[in-house]
């Protein structure tokens, strides 16, 4: 099982291994039949347009490649055709530094900008000419200005629960125009109410709830869709006024109709009087929602078509048209850049959390019971909402993919979907967006097209137009029907035939009907053997054009694809020992290598010993190494005698002779220890150092058959003579001291007799011990009566007559 399971793992290896060198290069897998297809392929691929490159049996397919590989199989580089991508900036209008107006202390210019004549966005419009898999970025930059214009639209539910809550809103205009004075000084308020469908089972039907939907004596106004009360203004009693004058209204169902009104103060600008500045939207109620579907339980299946249905400022297809999704809203809030409060009391938070998620750029705030801290909740919800910067962009084209990464305050960098966001910025705070495009392959055919970049909830967006490479610039010169395509078969173009439909072949010499004749074939087989170009490659046009490798390195050419370039001898587990290169099996070596794996190293610096001699005279250089002719001597330059004496050890006996009478040769020393100059000095310091002399000197150590050590230097001095420096006093152990070593000895004796007798003496206590209490204990337990003798009898005697009864 194990050896089942290691094959397998080792298959599985060889697998990944393989589909990895196939995904490695890109060029070469794109089998690139022209330049424009081969420069699509990918960012590093290059395609060579030198009309000699191809040798015998490469494809066309293989001029394209990654630059490198391209340069280093002899294509110069210029005539690699490798276009860029590039980009410009079309309109660069630096973002608004502007100061809110305080009475006249501010210039006029400041006071009367105009909302479009405000930027926070930079740069505005840009071009990029992408090139397939090469990334092109550039940063955006937005700044929160100071004193934005603010539109504020207040859409409050009118069903009966909410009849407290809309006398705190009728004094809403003036005192939230107060409040947001502090934060910009061109605000303007809107006003609308909504109920629900007027259709069963919503509302009732009956003539009489038609006019009145409320209960006892209860007065209300007639139920409603969607009514637009007030159109944005700047005016504050105004709206006072206006919603001063709003009823009560009232329906059957819990849920709302909300989503309805949501929809035309969306999409009905104009009757709304939407600017294009900061739009927020705020949505008042008690109650929950109905949505896409609901309007079933009515009889109503159209869906909502997303489009303006007011007349006289009222909603007239309720009737008519579902409830907008969730996504619909979703999708007309951004086009319209909408930023949504839902003001909801306590109970419904929950539910007004989970559809805050699916809206981008919304916020939730609680609603009192009865609305009196809506002012409060409007002007935090809106600090959230802007402090919080979010980019999307429009639907991408086919192949194109875009990368953001944000630069945010204090040195904070997320990206991903992260990188789409910055928090907590504050006004005139400025924050950097990094912006990748990258296009892989032609969407289209190359045809520019446009994506916008925006954040949410503002008007100002970045229009990028993207134009794509898809050609080669030699393209431009390439000539139709060419005479050089076999007879104007095809078009030369990047100095290789572009075959026109139904041709093949490298020249387009051949009709495709034609490419499998038997005659054909004939030209393709190597001295009338069997073997189609040699079973490494195809017979096409009667030329035979090899097979590509899995690894974009290996390759067959040849007329019959019979070489390659990976089938030469390796040395050290690389091809032509990593010092040449293969060409038809055999390797081709480099300049100071030779043999057949170019192992074989020219060079003799390597058998170079220390006494600059090869192999320090004892061997010959082959290859770079030394073959020692002395069997003794080993290493790279015979310079290591593992079987050698030392020096020092080579010398002992003679030194040992001349310097102290001692030794084995002190009867043979004049005879054989005269070959050096002897020099006796005092002390071991007095002995030549390393540093002071001209030439090598070796210190030595050694010991006599007295354990006496002697210490000596030699060395051959400049004048070739063997010099010998030797301390003529001998370093002897001293001998031990007998007294403290039989004290010592007598002592622990006295110690450990002592010691044993101690011991003795202490279990002998420990036994008394344990047998007194033994016997204490049994002394106890006697359980006898002392007071009586147990053998004595009494003398007397008692008889009595049976048959005296004592009358």
């Amino acid at each position: 099982m194990d050896l089942k399971l290691l094959l397998v793992s080792i298959l599985f290896g060889v697998f990944c291994f393989s589909n990895a060198q196939k995904e490695g290069n890109e060029c070469i897998n794109a089998n690139a039949k022209y330049c424009g297809e081969c420069i699509q392929a990918g960012a590093k691929c290059g395609w060579c347009k030198d009309p000699e490159f191809l040798k015998q049996g490469e494809t066309v397919s293989t001029r394209c490649d990654e630059l490198q590989s391209l340069i280093k199989r002899g294509c110069d580089d210029d005539m690699i055709e490798n276009p860029r991508g590039d980009q410009k900036i079309l309109k660069n209008k630096a973002v608004t530094n502007r100061g809110r107006g305080e009475g006249k202390q501010k210039s006029e210019a400041r006071l009367k900008l105009k909302p479009e004549e405000i930027t926070q966005i930079q740069p505005q419009k840009l071009s990029l000419i992408l090139r397939s898999g090469e990334p092109q970025s550039f940063d955006l930059k937005f700044k929160r200005a100071e004193d934005y214009p603010i539109d504020l639209y207040y859409l409050m539910d009118l069903s009966y629960s909410m009849k407290d809550d809309l006398e705190n809103v009728k004094n809403l205009g003036t005192s939230l125009m107060l409040e947001m004075s502090k934060i910009t000084s061109d605000f303007r308020i809107g006003f609308g109410s909504f109920v629900e469908k007027t259709v069963m089972p919503y509302i009732s039907t009956t003539p009489a709830k038609l006019l009145n939907p409320c209960t006892g004596d209860q007065n209300c106004t007639s139920p409603f869709s969607y009514k637009n009360v007030l159109k944005l203004t700047s005016d504050g009693k105004k709206f006072n006024t206006l919603v001063g004058k709003q009823h009560i209204s009232g329906n059957l169902d819990s849920p709302e109709g909300g989503f309805d009104a949501i929809m035309q103060v969306a999409v009905c600008g104009d009757h709304i009087g939407w600017r294009n500045v900061t739009r927020l939207l705020v949505f008042s109620t008690d109650a929950g929602f109905h949505f896409a579907g609901d309007g079933k339980l009515g009889g109503i299946v159209l869906p909502n078509d997303g489009k303006c249905h007011l007349e006289n400022n009222i909603y007239t297809m309720s009737h008519y048209y579902d409830y907008p999704s969730i996504a619909h809203l979703v999708q007309k809030l951004s086009d319209n850049n909408i930023q949504t409060i839902f003001a909801v009391t306590e109970e419904f938070q929950p539910v007004y959390k989970e559809l805050k998620n699916l809206i981008p750029k919304s916020a939730v705030g609680t609603l009192s019971a009865n609305s009196s801290n809506v002012i409060n909740l409007i002007i935090d919800a809106y600090n959230s909402l802007s402090s919080e910067v979010i980019l999307e962009n429009s639907k991408l084209p086919e192949g194109v993919t875009i990368a953001y990464t944000s630069h945010c305050k204090n040195g904070v960098v997320n990206e991903g979907e992260s990188g789409r966001k910055c928090s907590n910025i504050s006004i005139g705070d400025q924050v950097m967006f990094s912006i990748t495009v990258t296009s892989k392959g032609c969407p289209k055919q190359g045809k520019p097209e446009t994506i916008k970049i925006k954040p949410l909830g503002f008007t100002e967006e970045v229009e990028i137009t993207l134009n794509f490479i898809c050609e080669c610039e030699c393209n431009q010169d390439g000539i139709e029907n060419s005479e050089l395509c076999h007879f104007g078969n095809g078009a030369y173009e990047c100095g290789a035939c572009k075959c026109n439909e139904g041709r093949v072949g490298r020249q387009c010499e051949c009709s495709s009907n034609d490419v499998a004749t038997e005659d054909m074939d004939r030209t393709c087989r190597k001295d009338n053997g069997t073997d189609i170009c040699s079973n490494n490659g195809d017979c096409v046009c009667g030329t035979c054009e090899c097979k590509k490798r899995d690894n974009p390195e290996e390759r067959y050419s040849g007329q019959y694809c019979e070489c390659d370039n990976f089938n030469c001898d390796r040395s050290g587990n690389k091809l032509c020992g990593g010092h040449g290169r293969c060409e038809c099996r055999v390797c081709v070596c480099d300049p100071m290598w030779t043999g057949s794996a170019c192992d074989c190293s020219l060079d003799n610096s390597t058998c170079m010993a220390s006494n600059q001699q090869l192999c320090n005279g004892r061997g010959t250089c082959e290859c770079g190494t030394c073959k020692c002719t002395d069997p003794k001597f080993q290493g790279p330059t015979c310079e290591t005698c593992p079987t050698c004496p030392g020096v020092c050890t080579e010398h002992k006996e003679c030194i040992q002779c001349r310097a102290f009478g001692t030794g084995e040769k002190k009867e043979t020393c004049e005879r054989d220890c005269s070959y050096f100059n002897l020099i006796k000095v005092k002390e071991r310091e007095k002995l030549p150092q390393p540093n002071d002399a001209s030439y090598p000197v070796m210190h030595c150590k050694e010991r006599d058959a007295n354990d006496c050590w002697f210490y000596y230097t030699y060395a051959v001095n400049n004048n070739t003579q063997k010099e010998v420096h030797v301390v003529d006093i001998l370093d002897c152990p001293a001998g031990p001291d007998i007294i403290p070593i039989v004290a010592g000895v007598v002592a622990g004796i006295v110690l450990i007799g002592l010691a044993l007798l101690l011991i003795w003496k202490l279990l002998m206590i420990i036994h008394d011990r344990r047998e007194f209490a033994k016997f204490e204990k049994e002394k106890m337990n006697a359980k006898w009566d002392t007071g009586e003798n147990p053998i004595y009898k009494s003398a007397v005697t008692t008889v009595v007559n049976p048959k005296y009864e004592g009358k």
